[in-house]
């Protein structure tokens, strides 16, 4: 009985050990789900517009957002399980895009966006949803971390954080559109540069670390 008792205990307290913090899932978002780097694009969008219609393109880039982080959130696992794909085959590989992604984050600088500033209103609306909603703010370097914290929601606790997690990032992500032409005369080009590279950093970071986790997972001789 008390041997019992102790797997018991010490099942609980891996559990424990495996369930990030909510701390983990908002920073991890906000590496990858920021909309700094869609800024630009976003302002250029804006000109000539009513400061009614810049809340809606705001909005409409927000929600899409959320759309795309609560889809993955619900539906990733089991796209996973149709086709087959193991969490750690699929850690690894999201590892590495959240590579590219954050190298190219790195190496990114503002948008041109002189296409855009002559559209409709309505054709600006799509604008919007693609690609300023997806992928310069969720793109697929988002989907893949949503999707690698949401393969262990087993507890009521971990559903919680990680959905509250995902709405907070979706107020900042509207923050940051709303307040957009102040963080820009704020930040001014370089800072705006700088802060991309920053998140670009982090990035590279999570990469890493997913890669590490499944090789370890798939790999557990070789990690040692």
């Amino acid at each position: 009985m008390p041997v019992k008792t102790a797997d018991k205990l010490l099942e609980s307290g891996r559990g424990q050990m495996d369930e990030m913090s909510f701390q983990h899932y908002m920073l991890g978002l906000f590496a990858v789900a920021n909309n700094i780097s869609a800024i630009p694009l976003f302002l250029s969008l804006c000109e000539g517009l009513s400061e009614k219609e810049q809340r809606k393109l705001g909005l409409t880039a927000t929600l899409t957002a959320l759309i795309t982080m609560a889809t993955a959130m619900i539906t990733g696992a089991a796209i996973l399980n149709f086709f087959e794909i193991s969490i750690n085959a699929f850690r690894i590989a999201g590892g590495l895009l959240l590579l590219m992604t954050g190298l190219s984050m790195m190496k990114s600088d503002s948008q041109d966006s002189s296409e855009v500033n002559n559209k409709l209103f309505s054709e600006k609306i799509s604008v919007a949803v693609i690609p300023i909603g997806i992928p310069l703010t969720t793109g697929a370097g988002t989907i893949s971390t949503v999707i690698l914290f949401a393969d262990k929601l087993s507890t009521y606790s971990i559903i919680i954080k990680l959905s509250a997690a995902i709405l907070c990032m979706t107020v900042i992500i509207y923050l940051f559109f709303r307040y957009s032409t102040g963080i820009v005369k704020y930040l001014g080009h370089t800072g705006l540069n700088v802060v991309t590279k920053v998140f670009g950093l982090i990035t590279l970071a999570l990469g890493i670390q997913f890669i590490l986790s499944g090789l370890s997972a798939a790999f557990p001789v070789l990690m040692r």
